[in-house]
């Protein structure tokens, strides 16, 4: 007759004694095996056994396919599954599987809400020990991983893994659209949102969607009037870090495109590239009224005046209005007298550049109407 062996406290049965005096060590929180190195304490000599390869580094479990070894049988019988593509292991809630109970485990809090670990310093909750083992670097400054390439350090390898890309050139992240490569997936992300249109980030203010977080962000500071970078030359103020970098170059000089047929240098690639239209003849922009077309989208609102009669800026002295600025500026220094044109050899002054021409013809003996 097969014996069996009950445990007074929770009345599990055992086969053998040794089952059950190992067993009630959960109960009375014994932990008679401690670690030579670490002091680390457990209830059973096996967990320590295996515990020691940690830093014996002993992996003595191997894969028979891909030949990767590992410290327990549990950890190859999991890696396994990478091979089998099984997933034992389902969610009841959303039915999702997964290779491991503990993760499972894990994923579960996202349906239950739970978040057991806590930040001792700011008392931010973590689904998982790991996510808050990476947030206590916040507060203690750590950058455990460093990139032997440029010694930049990171709190965390997958930031790392990261940045290594800028040194390698890797992009293994492809647009099935339009082919272009990304060296992080939410990168490629966010540049899909090209094709698709999809622009899911949306202003408390003024409703105007985005398609990133960082490009909303950088839109509220027009409601807020928030300017966080500013010029160290001249003090002025910006929005956005790529505006004050652009406006720095007024200091510096740099122009840093270069038009390849005239060698005309600009600041912004955007001017270089309306610039370039001159060589090309490109008139991208037409009208649907008139098909009139022009090389800037600017050109072509302005344009548009002739038809809508629209004439938006208007004289604060005369009320006078006009469909362009520049001609507002121009007729405003009838109220001025402000004369900024200068003839080089009379020295009599004009309010616009046309007039001086036209007077200079004097000068050279030019007659226009014969």
């Amino acid at each position: 007759m097969e014996h069996t062996y009950l445990c007074n406290v929770c009345s599990k049965t055992f086969k053998h004694l040794r089952y059950l005096k190992a067993h009630q060590r959960v109960h009375t929180v014994g932990r008679p095996y401690c670690c030579d190195v670490c002091n680390k304490t457990f209830r059973y000599a096996g967990s320590l056994k295996v515990h020691q390869r940690v830093h014996t580094g002993e992996h003595p479990y191997c894969c028979d396919l891909c030949h990767k070894t590992f410290s327990t049988t549990r950890s190859l019988k999991v890696h396994q599954y990478v091979h089998t593509g099984e997933r034992p292991y389902r969610c009841d809630v959303c039915h999702k599987t997964f290779s491991d109970t503990s993760i499972l485990k894990v994923h579960q809090r996202v349906h239950t809400g739970e978040c057991p670990y806590c930040c001792d310093v700011c008392s931010k909750t973590f689904s998982r020990s790991s996510s808050l083992k990476v947030h206590l670097r916040i507060h203690t400054g750590e950058c455990p991983y460093c990139c032997d390439v440029c010694s930049k350090t990171f709190n965390r390898s997958s930031s790392l893994k990261l940045h290594l890309r800028i040194h390698t050139g890797e992009h293994p992240y492809h647009c099935d659209v339009c082919s272009k490569t990304f060296s992080n997936p939410n990168s490629l992300k966010v540049h899909q949102r090209v094709h698709t249109g999809e622009c899911p980030y949306c202003c408390d203010v003024c409703s105007k969607t985005f398609s990133n977080t960082s490009h909303l962000k950088v839109h509220q500071r027009v409601h807020t009037g928030e300017c966080p970078y500013c010029c160290d030359v001249c003090g002025k103020t910006f929005s956005n870090f790529t505006s004050l970098k652009v406006h720095l170059r007024v200091h510096t000089g740099d122009r840093p495109y270069r038009c390849d047929v005239c060698s005309k240098t600009f600041r912004l690639l955007h001017h270089m590239k309306v610039h370039q239209r001159v060589h090309t003849g490109e008139r991208p922009y037409c009208c649907d009224v008139c098909n009139k077309t022009f090389m800037q989208l600017k050109d072509l609102k302005v344009h548009l005046r002739v038809h809508t009669g629209e004439r938006p800026y208007r004289c604060d002295v005369c009320h006078k209005t006009f469909s362009e600025r520049n001609k507002l500026n121009i007729h405003q220094r009838v109220h001025t007298g402000e004369r900024p044109y200068c003839c080089g050899v009379c020295k009599k002054t004009f309010c616009h550049t046309s007039s001086l021409n036209k007077h200079q013809r004097v000068h050279i003996g030019e007659r226009t109407y014969l």
